[in-house]
């Protein structure tokens, strides 16, 4: 007996296809990162991180988000 082929779960048309596309999955990648980073700091392994690599994913989300907003690519 064959099992059923699952199909890969598709992204919405506003991270894909939509003009700001690669803007919008960008701003959530920095967030995810960021977040990821904060929930799981306080787990063992991640303890051993220095906190100034900590400061920079959250740097880097806080300015992706800034460039996003403030300055957003124009499409033609």
């Amino acid at each position: 007996m064959a099992l059923p082929q699952l199909r890969r779960p598709t992204l919405p048309p506003l991270l894909t296809s939509l003009p700001g596309w690669r803007q919008r999955r960008r701003a959530l990648t920095a967030l995810a990162a960021a977040g990821l980073v904060l929930l799981l700091r306080p787990w063992w392994p991640l303890v051993l991180l220095p906190g100034w690599l900590v400061g920079l994913v959250l740097l880097w989300a806080v300015v992706e988000l800034v460039l996003w907003t403030w300055w957003p690519r124009r499409w033609s």
